[in-house]
């Protein structure tokens, strides 16, 4: 056999070759194609034993079977332990998307409640990312909305302002919210330090389960006001109590006999999977979250499981319990895993009556119900997606749509916006706003903007994906505007060598009415499609989402550009220095004037970061 042979060579010899090279350490395997990109991601408690498995034809599943197929090269890291391995092998799959692994496809993180501890009369608000804010941190919830419904009642009940810092210095009359009952207005001295940390302590007794406490002594203040006639503070009260049992009332799930964990549920049907995840926390239900991991349809569901737990908890803290609806192949492990990442003891648990087995038993009914109605869109996306195909004459059906506007006020402010679309429905984890920079357009030159905004776009892909391997070409470009539109953009793909991507230009009737929608493609003559056309109202949908994105983007720069100083630009200066400065001296301007013994006097500013300001001022002038 030749050089070039055994090089080309793919399949169990391949495989094979590498036993040799192996021993019993725990590790993580690659198995990567001709081409290197990584096929699939694996952890063994000996290498040599799983590599040994794939080098021989056997009982392997279908999906299996392709995979060593393809394998041409295998990497191999070994770990200190099998724990290590589980780690870094959920690490790795969600870095490099192998094909043959199961793949949580929503990485999103969770919103918590915080109830700040820097400031005499804390503030109750939503926050999301690095705690890094001293305070108690109440979460996760499932969804902002979850936060919001909640935040809502909790104003009702513990009258907890949450206004910044900087407006609650300069208020000098209460705001609406104490006017709507949603605030004691702590920022004119309407309530008294101790009384407000006494509000501020049951809101966190709330959050932590303990409300039988809180509704018990609200009833008995109630009570008194009533029994001294003072039946205006009876009333307020009255309506404290009842916004308690609506934040009861909505969490739907109020657990007496599991106080913190996850409720983990799968169902699977027709090659696709849900996953549900229920977040119980202080016994109370914080909402809930559909997953759709990508499958084969082939593993078992104890494989699938596995799967989605490691990686869900790759970059989350798990809680004190996770519950289940099917078992794990490696149950003892992952719960040894999850307790090195938390610090402390996680219990993996798949009940089989109880509470626990009810509280499983409705998440799966949630992953059943939500399955089959992605699955029905799903359906209905493919015949719009075909449908489409057939209107603009494709040579396939599109499987990524682009679609691009621009957004500006007589030029200024300008963005470009790309959003995403395919078989299912909008994926917004791939749209992308473009600050449209070019120094030598003329305000509100629409076809110079889309000109940047598509050479960017194109240089990055040729960069990033050049033998258009990661799914991240489109198949089908979508332009706002006609003709000359289309003109400009067939340009830039034209120097970029793309020219096989086909793409669609959307305007506006001579009327500009919704429904009159003439499409322009290069070389052909404009068309319009009949106004009950299914199709056609899917292209609105399209256009109007892309419409929608941008403007948010634009109004989102605006409203940055309007509250910016010259502080923002000043090295060093981040947004607790800015604030800090900007109450000492009351405006950017001020602080521009201010001599250095000024400057040294604010707090949090260092001799060296006084220093620093007054260069940037005056070495500027």
């Amino acid at each position: 056999m030749s050089d070039q042979e055994t090089d080309t060579q793919t399949g169990y010899a391949r495989i094979q070759g590498y036993l040799k090279t192996l021993d019993g350490s725990p590790g993580v395997y690659r198995m990567l194609d001709a081409e290197s990109r990584v096929l699939y991601v694996g952890k063994a408690r000996n290498l040599k034993a799983r590599v040994s498995n794939y080098s021989r034809p056997g009982n392997h599943s279908p999906r299996i079977a392709r995979m060593i197929s393809e394998t041409a090269s295998m990497m191999f890291l070994t770990t200190r332990t099998e724990t290590e391995a589980l780690l870094l092998e959920q690490n790795l799959i969600k870095q490099l998307k192998p094909r043959y692994n199961v793949l949580l496809r929503d990485d999103k993180s969770f919103p918590n409640i915080i109830v700040t501890r820097d400031h005499a009369y804390p503030m109750i608000k939503k926050h999301r990312g690095a705690k890094k804010q001293k305070g108690d941190y109440f979460g996760p919830f499932a969804s902002a909305g979850a936060v919001n419904r909640t935040l809502n009642q909790l104003q009702k009940v513990f009258l907890l302002r949450n206004c910044t810092d900087s407006q609650f210095e300069a208020r000098s009359r209460p705001c609406l919210l104490y006017q709507i009952k949603r605030c004691s207005a702590p920022c004119v001295g309407y309530i008294s330090e101790a009384d407000y940390a006494r509000s501020v302590k049951d809101a966190a007794e709330f959050l932590s389960g303990k409300t039988a406490r809180i509704q018990e002594a609200l009833a008995s203040q109630m009570a008194e006001a009533s029994e001294a006639m003072e039946f205006e503070r009876a009333a307020a009260l009255r309506d404290r109590i009842r916004a308690l049992t609506q934040v009861q009332t909505a969490q739907g799930i109020n657990p007496r006999t599991v106080a913190e964990a996850d409720i983990i549920a799968l169902h699977t049907e027709g090659g696709q999977a849900c996953v549900q995840v229920f977040f119980i926390r202080a016994n109370q239900n914080w909402g809930n979250h559909d997953y759709y991991p990508r499958i084969s349809g082939d593993e078992d569901l104890s494989e699938v499981m596995e799967a989605f737990v490691g990686q869900f908890y790759s970059d989350r803290d798990p809680p004190r319990a996770v519950i289940l609806s099917h078992g794990l192949d490696n149950p003892d492990l992952m719960a040894e895993a999850l307790a090195e990442k938390a610090g402390r003891k996680v219990d993996i648990t798949v009940p089989q009556r109880g509470e626990k087995a009810e509280l499983v038993s409705g998440a799966k009914r949630n992953a059943r119900e939500s399955l089959a109605r992605r699955m029905s869109e799903s359906a209905a996306q493919a015949k719009l997606l075909r449908g489409l195909a057939e209107a603009f004459d494709l040579p396939e059906v599109p499987n990524r749509i682009e679609v691009y506007d621009n957004s500006h006020i007589q030029g200024t402010d300008a963005v470009g916006a790309m959003i995403v679309a395919g078989p299912e429905g909008f994926a917004k984890n791939h749209y992308r706003k473009f600050n449209i920079r070019g120094d030598d357009l003329t305000p509100g030159d629409d076809f110079g903007m889309m000109k940047e905004v598509l050479t960017r776009r194109f240089k990055r892909l040729l960069k990033e994906d050049p033998d258009r391997s990661a799914g991240l070409w489109p198949d089908l470009l979508l332009i706002d505007g006609g003709a000359g539109q289309v003109s400009a953009v067939a340009e830039i793909m034209a120097e970029y060598g793309v020219e096989d991507i086909p793409m669609v230009g959307v305007a506006k009737g001579v009327d500009r009415d919704h429904g009159k929608e003439e499409f322009h493609r290069l070389g052909s003559r404009p068309f319009a499609l009949q106004r009950n056309d299914p199709v056609l109202y899917f292209i609105q949908r399209l256009r109007d989402e892309a419409h929608r994105f941008a403007i948010g983007t634009h109004r989102a720069k605006r409203a940055k550009a309007v509250g910016a100083t010259p502080l923002d630009d000043v090295p060093g200066v981040g947004a607790a220095r800015k604030r800090a400065l900007l109450a000492h001296f009351g405006s950017a301007k001020a602080v521009s004037r201010a001599n250095l013994s000024d400057l040294k006097a604010v707090d949090g500013v260092s001799a060296a970061m006084a220093q620093t300001i007054y260069d940037f001022f005056h070495e500027k002038g």
